[in-house]
């Protein structure tokens, strides 16, 4: 039963759309109504305010984090293994691709995915960001480097954890990631995919 209910709150937790809840407060428009219709970080700054795409990358980064910590902090009072910490890292994740609260209609999980990365191992997300940072550098577009970063955090995971349920994990959370970017992935193609701050 504590392993239920350390899934179910770390979902709920996930659940949370910065994106929806900062704009709300921000009184801007409904993020997913305009743009990508993606409740994230890289549409809400297509509106030109910074302060509010800003915000939603904590909030969508810290929630990934404050849930991982506390898994892990929580698990032994509980006498839980150290695996509920890596089903609660997937619960947020999910719980932010698929909001309860917002009609399970949810963001691609990129800042979230940092979150828990930097939960699981500080290093381990520090190479993702890095990965992210050097590809939007050059090319300019996010999901072009959430892809990449996406591809390459198994690696990382593995290199620095070991081959283990962990970078299982991470695969799981890289695949679910590539799905959501399934149609950034046509355009990508086509050519036709937005650059970082461009407005639609």
């Amino acid at each position: 039963m504590p392993a239920l209910l350390f899934i179910a709150v770390a979902y709920l937790i996930g659940s949370l759309s910065f994106a929806v809840i900062v704009s709300r407060a921000m009184r801007l428009p409904d993020p997913r109504q305009y743009g990508s219709g993606n409740p994230g970080a890289t549409n809400v700054l297509r509106t030109g305010r910074k302060t509010a795409a800003a915000l939603t990358l904590l909030g969508d980064a810290l929630k990934g984090w404050v849930v991982v910590v506390l898994a892990r902090m929580l698990a032994p009072q509980f006498g839980l293994a150290e695996d509920i910490v890596l089903l609660c890292a997937l619960a947020v994740f999910i719980g932010h691709l698929f909001p309860l609260f917002f009609r399970f209609q949810g963001g691609k999980g990129v800042a979230t995915a940092l979150g828990v990365l930097v939960g699981l191992n500080p290093w381990l997300g520090l190479a993702c960001l890095a990965t992210w940072l050097a590809v939007a550098g050059i090319f300019r577009i996010s999901s072009l480097a959430a892809l990449a970063a996406a591809a390459l955090a198994p690696v990382y995971a593995g290199l620095l954890m070991g081959w283990g349920s962990t970078a299982i994990t991470v695969l799981v959370i890289s695949l679910l990631l590539v799905y959501r970017h399934k149609s950034n992935l046509i355009k990508l193609m086509s050519g036709q995919e937005a650059r970082i701050g461009t407005r639609k």
